[in-house]
């Protein structure tokens, strides 16, 4: 499943692609990085489960809201809008990109023995029973 978020304000599209994502303020912990002093430092999580995503605040100081609703844990649906503090999101989700998957090239070498007397040939040399021979090829002018 792909899931984003989407800032209404503009801004880079942030995407969900951990089973636990932890949203907040502080760098090192957290999986999105938010640098607003509005958002605590770990904010709230987003967990990724069977094709839906949940909410869940951290209890942090400014909320979560869903839909304008303020939220302690809640399902998260396609077009929700998601407001951590005074951050807004648009929640998109759909099927995961289809992934490519590259074969690498495989050459293998099969030895053929090949009679010394068949590699020496010359216009006189009889072509194999099943081959053509130059009377039943015709040349077809344009």
């Amino acid at each position: 499943m792909k899931a984003e978020l989407t800032p209404l304000k503009g801004g880079p599209v942030i995407p969900i692609t951990r089973d636990i994502t932890l949203i907040g303020r502080q760098e090192d912990l957290c999986d999105v990085f938010i640098d607003k002093s509005s958002i605590s430092k770990l904010h709230c999580l987003i967990v990724r489960t069977d094709g839906l995503l949940f909410i869940r605040d951290l209890g942090s100081t400014n909320g979560t809201k869903v839909n304008g609703q303020r939220v302690v844990r809640g399902a998260l649906l396609p077009g929700d809008e998601l407001s951590l503090a005074s951050e807004k999101f648009r929640v998109s989700m759909g099927p995961a990109d289809p992934v490519v998957h590259q074969q690498e090239a495989h050459t293998e070498v099969i030895p053929v023995a090949i009679p010394e007397d068949r590699l020496k040939l010359s216009p006189e040399t009889p072509l194999p029973a099943n081959m053509p021979s130059r009377s039943d090829v015709k040349l077809i002018e344009e």
